[in-house]
């Protein structure tokens, strides 16, 4: 499979497991997707920020170590992002707390900008800057893709000009097509609800593919929906048809599913 120009931009955090894993990782969703490209054998850059702390260099030394592109990641004012993650007695994750610090009011300068304008695919992760720089790549005819479930503020949150959108949601089969018609509705071209345990399904004009999870025993569900995105992106781009696009994102997240964060490493007690 041809490899491509990548660029992943937003979020980048330390995740803070709670008992009874106790370790931190270096994650958030743009990170873990630039990564989990990488590993899959593309040309990878990230674009974000941290802070200047240790974290920070941690971050970028992570990033460096599977191959990505870091000469975009800004070291800014603020503290590197932080998730306090509480681990429940079932093995579910459920986020405790935010700290977005360097990562908030990040944007691409204009150098930047048109660096992205070249890439082959440009995935948005979280975002605060009101869907500018969806906006101005789907104008300059770039491939797009955001996941809208790691966003909140509802000026974040439009799908217009995107290629891809990817959302999650534990919602019946039924009300998750209703979701991804309503996407599509709004103008993104392809609309893909991430179900959990229930599988995913994934929506065109033209097309409708659904899958089941494969399942694996589960060590970490943190960062399994980058990893999904990163591997449908994976097929996709090579033009595979929807359905093998998601059966190549069910299993990269299976495999994520299987050691701690959203891609290998050793991690740091905390």
């Amino acid at each position: 499979m041809s490899s491509f120009r990548f660029a992943a931009v937003g979020d980048n955090c330390i995740d803070r497991l709670g008992a009874p894993i106790g370790r931190s990782l270096v994650g958030g969703n743009a990170l873990n997707v630039a990564v989990q490209l990488a590993r899959l054998g593309h040309d990878s850059f990230y674009f974000g920020a941290v802070g200047c702390d240790a974290d920070g260099e941690r971050t970028r030394a992570e990033l460096a170590a599977n191959r990505v592109a870091v000469e975009h990641l800004r070291a800014g004012q603020g503290s590197t992002a932080s998730t306090d993650i509480k681990v429940l007695p079932s093995g579910e994750r459920l986020i405790a707390a935010e700290d977005f610090g360097a990562c908030a009011g990040y944007a691409p300068d204009q150098a930047e900008l048109a660096i992205l304008r070249a890439m082959d695919h440009v995935h948005i992760g979280w975002l605060d800057d009101g869907g500018a720089l969806r906006r101005h790549l789907s104008r300059a005819g770039v491939s797009v893709s955001q996941d809208i479930s790691v966003n909140a503020d509802p000026a974040d949150l439009g799908v217009e000009g995107l290629r891809i959108v990817f959302c999650s949601t534990e919602q019946r089969r039924a009300a998750a097509e209703a979701m991804a018609a309503d996407l599509l509705s709004r103008g993104a071209g392809c609309a893909v609800v991430m179900r959990g345990a229930e599988g995913s399904m994934a929506l065109t004009a033209r097309e409708r593919a659904e899958t089941g999870i494969r399942p694996v025993e589960v060590l970490d569900t943190t960062g399994a929906g980058d990893s999904f995105i990163a591997g449908f992106l994976h097929a996709w781009l090579a033009r595979k048809p929807l359905l093998q696009c998601l059966e190549s994102g069910r299993d990269h997240a299976a495999l994520a599913c299987r050691h701690l964060g959203g891609f290998p490493q050793a991690g740091m007690p905390h």
